[in-house]
């Protein structure tokens, strides 16, 4: 892989050198954030944690509740999202296809970054979500596990499909029905999240990397391998390694998965469980190989020739983040409009090249070659049909499973 000189830079390491620059390093990206706040958050106690920060144990209700649409007379959307999560112009203070949406439909988007944390932002807006009241959010993004919660609480409402024309013809197939909103009747994907291995060609030194029993069992490797602090991803990739279907394995299997990884943890193999921190072991060579999420690789890659990735043969765990409409939000029909127009083509482009995680949205390609061809042909941006394949999503976690799970694996990363 050739050294970018400056002036070389495409616009995705363009933005991914923003990015560095404003986080302090590359390392530290929404979704690691993301992950590591939400796997320390189970680690300290399961569910036990969930409820201690305001996240009630999942009930039977389906079904949102709707208020009277004000999106005719109020021609705004008020969107809460992560950080760093959405495309900025060079001046870093405008947001390109939120002002193309304004400028076609008239309707102002009242953006926000006030999402750090799935569970912290949950304890902002349950008080209001549990009363029945209007949060002042009309989209708010939610990791698949806290989305499927909200859904199963009747929390969020059910999208109007004749609003979704866009949505509902051009979500990828790999992300349409899963177990937690089949059909998405309830929610839409923002972005997707590839879990992968990521490796340091020159700490490899010649040793050959093609699988996850490869991290877990070659000698040559000890000490030098990370896993994810993030249960879900360390645990669905060896089941996967063990030729389970993360999609429907069974407790037996969780089990037979945590006795693998305690081997090599016993052993002397794993180096250590992370969160947000592995790109810096990645980078430094203090990880030969790792457990890894693709939007850091993307970014990891456009700022060192060592670094790259593989799809084992057994397949990868996949994750989302999605768009809902709260209870009670004032401008459903103004929200779903904004939903419809991230599904168009250019729009989807255009977020994908400057954030750089999965597209979840079909025919992109074509437009995203006219901004960034690096970008377009990348598959951990827009998965080929070999790649999309090898996708396979973590089931659904009853609450009892959830913490006995959990609680399992906090034991094996010492948490």
């Amino acid at each position: 892989m050739e050294q970018y000189e400056p002036d070389r830079l495409s616009p995705a390491q363009v933005a991914a050198m923003r990015r560095s620059l404003r986080n302090g390093r590359a390392a530290m990206t929404r979704r690691s954030l993301l992950r590591a706040s939400a796997g320390g958050a189970f680690a300290v106690g399961g569910l036990g944690a969930l409820s201690a920060c305001g996240i009630p144990a999942a009930g039977n209700t389906q079904g949102g509740v709707s208020a009277e649409d004000h999106s005719a007379e109020e021609k705004v959307v008020n969107f809460s999202n992560w950080t760093e999560y959405i495309d900025v112009d060079d001046s870093e203070k405008h947001h390109p296809t939120l002002e193309q949406f304004k400028k076609r439909t008239g309707i102002s988007v009242k953006y926000t970054e006030d999402i750090n944390d799935n569970v912290e932002f949950f304890g902002k807006i349950k008080p209001q979500l549990a009363a029945g009241q209007d949060t002042g959010r009309d989209i708010i993004v939610l990791t698949d596990w806290l989305a499927a919660r909200l859904i199963r609480l009747g929390w969020v409402q059910k999208l109007d499909a004749s609003n979704l024309p866009h949505a509902y013809a051009n979500l990828s197939a790999q992300f349409r029905d899963p177990d937690w909103d089949p059909g998405r009747a309830y929610s839409y994907v923002w972005q997707g999240i590839s879990t992968v291995i990521a490796y340091n060609k020159k700490a490899l030194d010649g040793v050959e990397v093609k699988s996850l029993s490869d991290l877990l069992d070659n000698p040559k490797l000890k000490g030098r391998v990370g896993f994810l602090s993030e249960m879900r991803d360390s645990i669905g990739m060896t089941l996967l390694d063990m030729g389970k279907d993360p999609a429907s394995f069974t407790a037996d299997d969780f089990d037979a998965a945590i006795a693998r990884v305690q081997k090599a943890v016993d052993k002397g193999q794993i180096r250590r469980f992370t969160g947000n921190d592995y790109t810096s072991d990645l980078t430094s060579g203090d990880f030969a190989a790792c457990i890894a999420w693709a939007g850091d690789v993307v970014q990891l890659k456009a700022d060192s020739p060592d670094i790259d990735f593989l799809i084992p043969d057994s397949g990868y765990i996949t994750s989302t983040d999605n768009l809902l409409i709260p209870n009670k939000a004032r401008h459903k029909t103004n929200a779903e409009r904004l939903i419809d127009f991230y599904y168009e083509p250019r729009p989807a482009a255009e977020l994908a090249a400057y954030i750089n995680y999965v597209t979840p949205v079909d025919g992109v390609q074509a437009e995203l070659e006219k901004i960034d061809k690096d970008a377009a042909n990348n598959p951990l941006i827009i998965p080929d049909k070999a790649m999309a394949a090898k996708s396979h999503p973590f089931r659904s976690l009853s609450s009892k499973e959830e913490t006995e799970f959990e609680q399992k694996f906090a034991k094996l990363t010492g948490a």
